[in-house]
């Protein structure tokens, strides 16, 4: 039985770091470089949005005047963590904070440009939704206590997207998982196995080897591994110590190894991998992988990844993007904070603020100039999917992909429609 080919192509340029240098710059040269990108595109829209309203800068508002302004969104939490609590005297009197989101009814946005920052008031701007860093278009007036009443909010909305291929009559798999975490204590090596041996063909019957010869690609969207914490306490480790901390990785290869021999693998850096911590995550180096680089078909990927798959864009994340906007703002489900980023245009708009990232300096890597076909996030609480439209007709399949270490899911997506299901391992025999 014959596998199903596809043709790929990498788009993981932007997120490489390459030969960047860190030369002590501030991370505010960002923060310009998004506003002077973002602003550009929502002036293209301001004309056909308040064709008879001024533009402004915070600067030149007047009192009582309407306008639009364009600027960078600054949202004050008080409940926002801060290092210099920890050293404060009355750290005692400090409240007890959820530890899973910081949001309070006090919390308020401002809005800043180059020239000033003014506060935003009214009840049209929710700030429960926003975070800081995202740029966008305001109509409003200025009130006599200095504040901007906000009567209207424009944000970029989803990116232009090139069009669907012509869909093909048979069917292709990509299969998605994340959260592999071998060498955690939830890591079961029996499910992995079960999952790698369905990949290859070396489970179930005839149907079933016939449904794995259709995938055509694997991504594995990060937190592969998890060296133990024990270890990792800034002491010289003793060679016994050393060997332990390579265990997880080493397994990990020889798993990846069986899936390389027979189709493509793509594998992101998470947020527990042995990779930079600040995004763009680099490439895992191959030299972990000893076993499975010698093959073609494997790839050492970014976080984010964006890659082509017979013409049908991907776009991917490990999670930490959507993780953190949880701890920041508000939103019904995972997928709500996904749809947020397109329309906001921004992959990961809490960075630097609160998401680690590298201090560009003339760019804003993380900015989506192209609508994906699907955009996935690995690493979370449970499997989820939707579709979402755009104003041009943009169509985007976003899937929240489980942590397999934790609930045995892995995601299968059909190129032909762009419909997915979840297949699911167990290793619990019922009496």
């Amino acid at each position: 039985m014959e596998r199903v080919q596809s043709s790929y192509e990498s788009q993981d340029e932007p997120f490489e770091i390459g030969k960047e240098m860190y030369r002590g710059q501030q991370y505010s040269q960002i923060y310009y470089a998004r506003l002077r990108l973002m602003r550009t595109l929502l002036y293209s829209l301001v004309s056909q949005w308040k064709p008879n309203s001024p533009v402004c800068t915070v600067l030149g508002l007047e009192e009582g005047k309407e306008c639009v302004v364009v600027g960078t969104l600054f949202k004050n939490m008080k409940l926002k963590p801060c290092i210099l609590d920890e050293y404060s005297k009355e750290r005692s009197v400090v409240p007890l904070v959820k530890p899973h989101n910081f949001v309070d009814d006090d919390d308020y946005l401002v809005l800043e440009d180059e020239s000033g920052r003014v506060k935003l008031g009214g009840n049209i701007i929710v700030p429960s939704v926003y975070v800081t860093g995202i740029v966008v278009a305001i109509h409003g007036k200025e009130t006599g206590a200095g504040d901007f009443l906000v009567q209207e909010v424009l944000e970029a909305g989803l990116p232009p997207q090139i069009e669907f291929p012509i869909k093909s009559r048979e069917d292709r798999y990509v299969l998605l998982v994340s959260g592999l975490s071998i060498g955690s204590s939830k890591s079961n090596p029996l499910q992995f196995q079960l999952l790698v041996d369905h990949i290859t063909g070396h489970l179930g019957d005839e149907k079933e080897q016939s449904i794995a010869s259709q995938i055509v690609h694997v991504v594995i969207a990060g937190n592969s591994v998890e060296i133990p914490r024990g270890l990792l306490n800034g002491q010289n480790l003793a060679s016994k110590d050393l060997s332990k901390m390579a265990e997880p990785v080493k397994e990990l290869d020889i798993l990846l190894n069986q899936i390389a021999a027979g189709l493509p693998l793509d594998i992101m850096p998470g947020p527990c991998d042995p990779a930079n911590f600040s995004l763009p995550q680099q490439a895992l180096h191959r030299c972990l992988f000893p076993g499975s680089s010698v093959y073609n078909t494997f790839r050492s990927c970014t976080n984010p990844h964006c890659f082509e798959l017979d013409g049908i864009r991907f776009l991917g994340t490990s999670g930490q993007n959507v993780d953190d906007l949880d701890k920041y703002s508000e939103a019904k489900d995972k997928l709500d904070f996904m749809e947020r980023t397109l329309r906001w245009r921004h992959l990961a708009p809490t960075a630097p603020n609160t998401l680690g990232c590298y201090p560009y300096t003339d760019r804003d890597p993380f900015f989506i100039q192209n609508c994906p076909h699907v955009y996935f996030v690995g690493n979370q609480e449970k499997y989820d999917t939707r579709v979402i439209k755009g104003s041009e007709g943009q169509s985007v399949r976003l899937i929240c992909v489980p942590k397999f270490s934790e609930n045995g899911v892995a995601v299968m997506l059909n190129l032909r429609d762009l419909e997915c299901h979840t297949l699911s391992f167990g290793t619990q025999f019922s009496p």
